[in-house]
């Protein structure tokens, strides 16, 4: 491991913004994180494999009144935004460094309102382990509320075809969906939400750059 790496990791154990939950054991916050983590009733909105935290922080930033936690395995990916976050004292927003696959066990039953899936891992030969994939979903259907609400946004035609043939298979509700979002963004979409949509992590400008069109798309789940 490098020094920056240790550096940041010594470092981020500091923060009091980020929990580290033990894979495979229930996290000291489920079903808590409002009253003893946020200490608020404010709805809970989660980034799953948020990276460096970009868009958690971004949305963090533009509605005070709902509460974002940023999920991810990678410490140092996830210190750039609890730093920033932690500098600012944001106190509506905070980091969960555990394996997605885990994720049912840090989260109680009704006790997560949204989801986004941000530039997702596509896992082009594991569709299992996509995070649209009925593995994932009844994982999330575990701790989101009846009818919550799923963000998809991501560069990957696979992963968004994928997503879109999945949601109508199994009759979720389909919002909105779009193969070229800011295409259609000042066309179809509020000023509320043009301006969530166009926050923009590290892993998007890069795709961006390369002329990958961005997807976008927005579904309940029963």
């Amino acid at each position: 491991m490098g020094k920056d790496k240790l550096r940041r990791w010594k470092e981020i154990k500091t923060f009091n913004n980020v929990i580290e939950n033990e894979f495979g054991a229930d996290c000291e916050f489920k079903g808590k994180w409002n009253s003893k983590f946020f200490k608020n009733d404010n709805p809970i909105v989660l980034e799953l494999g948020c990276g460096k935290g970009e868009y958690t922080v971004g949305l963090a930033n533009r509605n005070k009144n709902k509460n974002y936690i940023g999920v991810d395995i990678k410490g140092a990916r996830i210190y750039i935004g609890a730093k920033e976050a932690y500098t600012k004292k944001l106190s509506n927003v905070g980091f969960l460094r555990t394996r997605i696959d885990f994720i049912d066990l840090c989260f109680e039953k009704n006790e997560v309102d949204e989801i986004w899936l941000t530039f997702s891992d596509p896992q082009p030969k594991k569709p299992r382990k996509r995070l649209t994939s009925p593995l994932f979903i009844e994982r999330y259907r575990n701790f989101l509320k009846p009818k919550g609400l799923v963000h998809l946004k991501t560069d990957n035609s696979l992963l968004y075809e994928y997503s879109i043939e999945e949601i109508k298979e199994r009759n979720y509700p389909l919002l909105y969906s779009s193969s070229d979002i800011y295409k259609e963004l000042q066309i179809l979409k509020t000023n509320e939400e043009q301006e969530v949509l166009q926050i923009k992590t590290h892993y998007e400008k890069m795709f961006a750059q390369k002329g990958h069109l961005i997807k976008y798309c927005c579904f309940l789940i029963n």
